[in-house]
């Protein structure tokens, strides 16, 4: 037996009252009166119809097709949106960061953080380079075409080239470099681009190898210039910055003018083509540069290179 909720006893032959007996009477011959959840509407969220059936009980082909269709029409929206998003952090990573880009993320605040960024310790001259507010670590990552990793020894040159792409900054060509990575068109790099503006961005640490010089990879360091036209001469902030770079770069290594030589002396391409077409203004950077040794170097150093 059971009891309802006010303890009376029903005992199973006397069933449930007359009036729900009724009410389920009317329920199921249509006289009940009409419920205020009959006339309910399904959520908007719902938007998709349910199939109709023909006589046999069959799903109709067509709204089944078009299920299908709604299906695979959301599936390849998700596809797109994805790729659209992926997209954007690539070309985030790359190209879309503001400022000097690369350059401003590279920051030494961050740099053991950071794979592309050289552990401290690994060289002194690089370390030192770290630490200079008029050079910009905009290191390129790790890639088989334009940064290899490759440590080298014994620095005996510094090689001065020009981008050969007028107009174009600084940062633009470093990108080039990174962007090798993905397209593998060629082997190219530099340890340094200096911009139009006399910005210094450094792309391969200076213990690395750069692609630039050819059979002087392995013991050169590299520098790129912007230039303004196709003449290939430099802005006078351009040509401030590096004079200033090299005569830095000769005093840590040891070298003097004569150390410093262009990409046309290693493999007789015109390059930098303004100091290829005028020797004598090849001569004078040299020697613009050898008095930015003689004023900056240690006395100490100077002697023991013959130069004071």
């Amino acid at each position: 037996m059971a009891s309802d909720t006010n303890g009376d006893r029903i005992t199973e032959s006397e069933g449930f009252p007359d009036t729900d007996v009724q009410q389920v009477h009317e329920r199921d011959t249509g006289d009940a009166e009409p419920s205020v959840f009959d006339s309910v509407e399904p959520p908007d969220c719902v938007d998709i119809d349910p199939p109709e059936f023909d006589e046999s009980g069959a799903a109709d082909p067509e709204d089944v097709r078009t299920g299908k269709l709604r299906l695979w029409v959301k599936i390849m929206i998700a596809v797109v949106a994805a790729i659209v998003v992926l997209s954007a952090v690539i070309w985030e990573a790359y190209y879309g960061r503001p400022g000097n880009g690369a350059a401003e993320q590279n920051s030494g605040k961050n740099r053991e953080n950071r794979e592309d960024y050289p552990p401290a310790g690994r060289s002194e001259i690089q370390d030192m380079l770290s630490d200079l507010e008029w050079v910009t670590p905009a290191f390129i990552p790790i890639n088989e075409y334009s940064r290899p990793g490759y440590l080298i020894g014994e620095v005996n040159s510094v090689v001065i080239h020009y981008v050969g792409n007028p107009g174009t900054t600084a940062l633009q060509n470093r990108n080039y470099f990174a962007n090798l990575e993905i397209t593998g068109e060629t082997y190219a790099s530099s340890n340094f681009i200096i911009g139009l503006e006399g910005e210094i961005l450094q792309c391969v640490p200076v213990d690395e190898i750069a692609y630039a010089s050819n059979i002087r990879n392995e013991d050169s360091v590299s520098i790129e210039l912007c230039h303004p036209d196709t003449t290939g001469w430099f802005t006078d902030e351009t040509y401030e910055s590096v004079v200033r770079l090299t005569s830095w770069l000769c005093i840590r290594y040891g070298l003097t003018r004569d150390d410093v030589i262009r990409h046309f002396d290693v493999t007789g391409k015109e390059c930098p083509r303004y100091f290829v077409e005028n020797e004598d203004a090849w001569d004078e950077f040299r020697n613009d540069v050898a008095q930015a040794i003689e004023t900056n170097a240690p006395r100490e150093w100077l002697r023991g290179a013959g130069v004071g």
